[in-house]
């Protein structure tokens, strides 16, 4: 890949509202709020320049014998970026 890829947690409405071409619809932003204030609802974006690439998205649960871990709900890789490793990094 030409443009190396940053990965991060999403931590504001305006990085999931600059992600929302990458969901199935439009991000309405008091669901955004609230999917962020939500405990252990998580979103991590892959960004290529700058630019939302994908996503994965997912709710953190605690199992009595491997501690914290990520259920995973959705993840999705903007069709110009795929088959560039995005979802597997």
């Amino acid at each position: 890949m030409d443009n190396p890829v940053e990965i991060r947690r999403a931590t504001t409405v305006a990085e999931l509202e600059a992600a929302q071409h990458l969901y199935d619809g439009p991000a309405r932003t008091e669901w955004a709020a609230r999917f962020l204030a939500a405990d252990g609802h998580l979103m991590v974006i892959a960004y290529v320049a700058g630019v939302p690439a994908g996503f994965v998205s997912g709710i953190e649960m605690l199992h009595p014998d491997k501690g914290a871990e990520m259920c995973l709900y959705e993840l999705a890789v903007d069709a110009p970026y795929r088959r560039r490793g995005i979802g597997r990094a």
